[in-house]
Formats: structure tokens, sequence, C-alpha cells
């Protein structure tokens, strides 16, 4: 398993750091993916269709529960292989369905969204604001802002925002860079932190021993929910990414524009925001239209 070791750690971490994923859920994925892992003979991050069809072959004799439990957990690993530049394809779409069900990414209403930065604005207008709350202003701004993924804000280099350049230029995982649009509020944002930063600084988000870690940056975000009245299970700097998204869609942003924005390298990575859009447009129908009570979407 060795080639698949270190992938999977990553995955894991990343679990825990942006997704929240509690001990027994990250045991869980572990234990499946290295059990596919092995079934793979050591190269799963490498497989190909044909071999996910025989590793979901041998799931044959399982419940449907456990097939759709297992099929969820590739299926991530695959999205998280693809979405940080570690391959290209995703051939997860191979592996068996249970049920029909596809899982879609959770996402905060513009209501939430906009609690979280009165908050925000709260804190940095009040006596007793501190370097923290501009620094938590300058992350949520480019979290939610321009849709950056956790290991890509936290580890951004002092100098990357420019103060006559309305963009940013991401270097993601697998080395790949991206041209991040920044709006006026997030320059504004950044300008007011960078002035705590050390100016010799490698890192925009410095700490004692590098730059701000994935988990510190979770539990910022989930110590901004519960001050907002949210619940911080619904919270993570993931989903915040997947709020950019999904409202840049509800707004008219073009499929294609999108994956650019976000840096997929697979449009079927983007594509599950069209599944959250739909989604949102049926209980839209469901909710507000006359024949509702009748309850005609199904």
């Amino acid at each position: 398993m060795s080639n698949d070791a270190a992938y999977i750690d990553r995955f894991l971490e990343m679990m825990a750091a942006e997704s929240g994923a509690s001990v027994n859920t990250l045991s869980a994925y572990r234990s499946d993916l290295e059990q596919a892992s092995a079934l793979a003979k050591g190269a799963l991050s490498q497989a190909d269709r044909s071999m996910l069809e025989k590793i979901a072959h041998d799931w044959s004799d399982l419940k449907n529960s456990s097939i759709a439990r297992k099929s969820s957990s590739l299926r991530r690993f695959f999205g998280f292989l693809v979405e940080e530049g570690f391959r290209e394809d995703d051939p997860s779409d191979a592996l068996p369905r249970p049920g029909g069900q596809r899982n879609l990414p959770k996402i905060l209403s513009h209501e939430e969204i906009a609690a979280l930065f009165e908050t925000i604005e709260s804190a940095l207008t009040s006596e007793k604001a501190k370097p923290a709350d501009t620094r938590l202003s300058a992350l949520m701004e480019l979290l939610y802002g321009s849709g950056l993924r956790a290991s890509e804000l936290v580890s951004l280099p002092r100098r990357s925002v420019v103060a006559d350049r309305p963009f940013l230029i991401v270097r993601g995982k697998g080395g790949k860079e991206r041209l991040v649009p920044i709006s006026e509020r997030a320059r504004s944002a950044v300008n007011r932190w960078i002035t705590f930063v050390d100016a010799d600084g490698k890192y925009l988000f410095p700490s004692r021993t590098g730059h701000l870690s994935r988990i510190r940056l979770f539990q910022i975000i989930k110590d901004l929910a519960v001050k907002s009245g949210i619940n911080p299970a619904k919270i993570s700097p993931h989903v915040l990414r997947h709020a950019f998204a999904t409202h840049l869609l509800e707004g008219g942003a073009d499929l294609r524009a999108l994956q650019t924005l976000l840096g997929h390298s697979d449009i079927s990575t983007t594509q599950i925001y069209t599944h959250v859009d739909s989604a949102r447009l049926v209980e839209l129908v469901n909710k507000r239209h006359p024949l509702s009570r009748y309850n005609l979407m199904r």
C-alpha cells in the first residue's frame, strides 16, 4: 500500500481540517480506502474505471448500505485527488450507487453568510477590536469572496495581494497556477491585516512555525459560526468554498468559468454544483408554487 499511504493520509488530514470529520468517520474512511488499496495492489490512487469495477465486484456480497458507504469513501477520495491536482481525471463514476442518491456538498444560505460577516464587522468596529479580528476579516473575504482552498489560503505569500491588481496568482496542489479574482472588499481587508505582518515575513498569515495551519483555520471558522448563532457543524473552510461556487452559479455564472475559478482539472468535479442549484430550484417550487400543498414536485 506504499503508493497510496501518503495520499490517504493527506485525504484524511483534509477531511479533519476542512470538513470537520469525526474520529469515527475518519476511521471508517481509512478502513475503506486501505481495503480498496489492497485490492488495487497498492495503486488505488492511479486506478482506472476498470480497476474500480473490479473492486466494486468484490463488494457483491455486502449489504447495500455498506456498498454505498464504501463507494462514497472512494468517490470523496478521488474527488480530493482531482481537486488537489494529484490526477486529472475522476474514474469514480464507475462505482455503484445503491439507491441512486448522490451526496451534495453542504452549503450556507445568503442569510447565514451575511450573519458571519455582520459578526466580523461588529468585532472590527468595537473598542475592543484585536489584530485577530482583522485577520479573520481577511481570511473570510478570501475564503468566501474568492473560493480558495484552505491549503491555498493559509500558504499565501505575504506579497500575493497587490494594491492595484484585481487578482491573485494561486499555486494549487500539483504545482498548477491559476488566476483568482479578488474583490475590492477582500483587497481592503488584506491591506488592513498586512500592517500587522512582518514586512520581511514569508506568509500573509504567519504562525510561529511557518504559516497558519488548516486545522487552526478550521477552529477559527467554527468559533465565528458560534458567535454568529450558526450551528458550527454546518460550517468549515470547505463549506465556504462550496458556498462561493453555489452562490455564483445561482447568480448566473457560467460552469466553465466556475471550473476555472475553482481550479478543477475536470469539469465533472464542477458539475456537482448544477445538482445543488437544481435541488434549490425544486425546493423553491415546492415552497412557493401555488400548488405546492399538493406536493407535486418530487
